[in-house]
C-alpha cells in the first residue's frame, strides 16, 4: 500500500509525518481527541482514525477503533462530547451514531482484515440502528435527542444527513461482505437520498443552510448530489467561501479560512471529477502546517493570526483524506468519491 501524496505539494514522507503528528496525539485510551487535553467526540474520533489507516499506523486505527467498541453504550450511541474519558454531553447525535461504519469500512478496504470486520460489526449495526430510530417518515433525520429522556430534537440538518447518507451505504457494503441482513439500511439510503432530491429544488425540506461551509459542499461529498447538480451547487457558492491562495472559509460571514472544511470541500471537489482544483485545494492551506506534519485549525487572514491556537487532529486527517482521494495511494482513497447513490462502487476485497 502506499502513502498518499499531492504532487508538488505533500510528497508521501510529509503526509506519513501528518499520519504521525495524529498518532502521537492519541491517548492511551484509543481516543483520538481534537488535540491534547481537549475533548473527543466519536465522529472527529473516528475521522482521525481513518487517516491513521491511510499512512499505515494500523495499530493505532484499530486500537481507535476498539475504543468505539468498548464505549459504545447499550443503546448503540456515545456521548456527544467525552474529556479524558469524563462524559462532559451525554447527548445522542444521529450523525456520530452512525459514522462509525465509514471509519470501518474505509479501514477493512485498506487492510482487508475480515477478523477485523466481523469483530466490528456489532457496534456499527447497534450505532447505524441506533441513527434509524432519527428519522422522519419522509426519509430525513433528526439531528438529536436527549440520552436521558430520549426526546428527539426536530432539526433536520443538511450536513448532517449528508453524512448519514454515506455511512447507510458503509454500511450496507459491510452487511454485504458479511452476508448480513441490510434491506432496511438500503430502503432508508433510498429515502434519504430522494429527500436530497427533493431539497435540490426546494430549500425547505431540510433546515435552511447555516453559514458554515459545510453545509454548502456536504450534499456532494455525502454522494447524495453529484454530476451536473453537483457541479453547480459548488460553483453556485465558490466565490462565497474560498479565499484564493488561502483556503476555504469556515462561515461564509469571517475572516477565516480552515484546513479541515478546506480539505473536505477539496474531497467534495474531486468526487465530481476536479482533482487540479482539488489538489489547489489543498496547497492553499500549507500555511498553517507545523514543522512536525500537525496542522493548526484555521487563520483569520484579516490580522494573519492563527486561531483557535490548536494543532487540531482532525485538521490534520483531512489533509491525509484529501491527499489520498487526489493521489488514489491506498485501497481506501475512494471512500468519499464511490458512495454514490445506489450504492458503493468501489472494489471490494475478498475476505481472507
Amino acid at each position: 500500500m502506499g502513502v498518499p501524496f499531492v504532487d508538488g505539494v505533500l510528497d508521501s514522507r510529509a503526509v506519513r509525518a501528518t499520519g504521525a503528528a495524529i498518532a502521537a496525539m492519541q491517548e492511551s485510551s484509543g481516543a483520538l481527541p481534537w488535540f491534547p487535553g481537549g475533548k473527543t467526540d466519536p465522529w472527529d474520533h473516528v475521522e482521525s482514525a481513518m487517516a491513521l489507516s491511510a499512512t499505515g499506523f494500523r495499530a493505532e486505527a484499530e486500537h481507535a477503533y476498539e475504543w468505539s467498541r468498548r464505549t459504545q453504550r447499550s443503546d448503540g450511541s456515545w456521548p456527544m462530547e467525552l474529556r479524558g474519558g469524563d462524559i462532559v454531553d451525554p447527548g445522542v447525535d444521529s450523525n456520530f451514531c452512525a459514522y462509525l461504519a465509514v471509519g470501518v469500512w474505509h479501514h477493512f478496504l485498506i487492510v482487508d482484515d475480515a477478523a477485523f470486520l466481523r469483530r466490528m460489526w456489532p457496534t456499527v449495526r447497534a450505532g447505524v440502528d441506533r441513527a434509524m430510530r432519527f428519522a422522519r417518515d419522509d426519509g430525513a433525520f433528526r439531528w438529536a435527542a436527549d440520552h436521558r429522556t430520549g426526546d428527539m430534537f426536530d432539526n433536520v440538518l443538511i450536513t448532517g444527513n449528508a453524512s448519514i447518507h454515506s455511512s447507510l451505504r458503509s454500511a450496507v457494503e459491510i452487511a454485504r461482505i458479511l452476508d448480513e441482513p441490510a434491506e432496511h439500511w438500503v430502503r432508508a439510503a433510498d429515502q434519504l437520498a430522494a429527500v436530497f432530491d427533493r431539497w435540490v429544488v426546494d430549500r425547505s425540506v431540510l433546515d435552511a443552510a447555516s453559514n458554515h461551509s459545510m453545509d454548502w459542499y456536504y450534499p456532494v461529498l455525502g454522494g447524495v448530489v453529484r454530476g451536473d447538480s453537483g457541479r453547480a451547487l459548488i460553483d453556485d457558492r465558490w466565490s462565497d467561501f474560498v479565499v484564493d491562495g488561502l483556503g476555504a472559509r469556515c462561515v461564509d460571514d469571517h475572516p477565516w479560512v480552515t484546513g479541515a472544511e478546506t480539505c473536505e470541500l477539496a474531497m467534495a471537489v474531486e468526487s465530481l471529477g476536479d482533482v487540479d482544483r482539488a489538489a489547489r485545494l489543498v496547497e492553499s492551506i500549507q500555511h498553517l502546517r507545523d514543522d512536525d506534519g500537525s496542522y493548526w485549525t484555521g487563520l483569520v487572514f484579516s490580522d494573519g493570526k492563527r486561531w483557535p491556537v490548536e494543532q487540531s487532529c482532525w485538521t490534520s486527517a483531512a489533509v491525509v483524506l484529501a491527499a489520498d482521494a487526489i493521489s488514489r495511494a491506498t485501497p481506501g482513497s475512494g471512500i468519499f468519491r464511490d458512495i454514490v447513490r445506489g450504492g458503493v462502487v468501489s472494489g471490494v476485497p475478498r475476505l481472507r
